[in-house]
């Protein structure tokens, strides 16, 4: 009885640790939908698919603008959008906001000057 009891205490500690494991390993995704036309920006976070959030984020851009297009994805990460005075653009992700915002400003300046970031997200994880 005493070898019955130990692989019963062994066996559910090793599903608990599966359990754990696969719990960890849930990526949480995000995007930023962008209006080049207008500057209408549409954003997402903490989505189960990369495909849930694009379609949260498109949702929430196409309310006020008809352009609106994917500018950027993220998982456990943040990203952002920058626009420079001319209207051009840049976006990009980070592993924090600092950096996705660096990132976007950097992407921006490809394409003209006076960068400003105009919108960030991060997902919880």
């Amino acid at each position: 009885m005493r070898k019955f009891h130990i692989a019963a205490i062994t066996a559910a500690t090793i599903l608990a640790s599966c359990a754990n494991f696969t719990e960890a390993r849930a990526d949480n995704y995000g995007a930023i939908a962008y209006s080049p036309e207008t500057g209408a920006v549409g954003w997402s976070y903490d989505h189960p698919s990369r495909r849930r959030a694009e379609r949260v984020a498109m949702g929430n851009c196409r309310g006020y603008a008809y352009d609106c297009r994917i500018a950027t994805y993220f998982s456990n990460a943040c990203g952002a959008v920058a626009r420079a005075r001319n209207g051009g653009w840049g976006a990009d992700w980070g592993e924090d906001r600092e950096e996705a915002e660096s990132n976007a400003l950097e992407a921006c300046y490809n394409h003209g000057d006076g960068c400003r970031v105009v919108r960030w997200a991060c997902t919880s994880r």
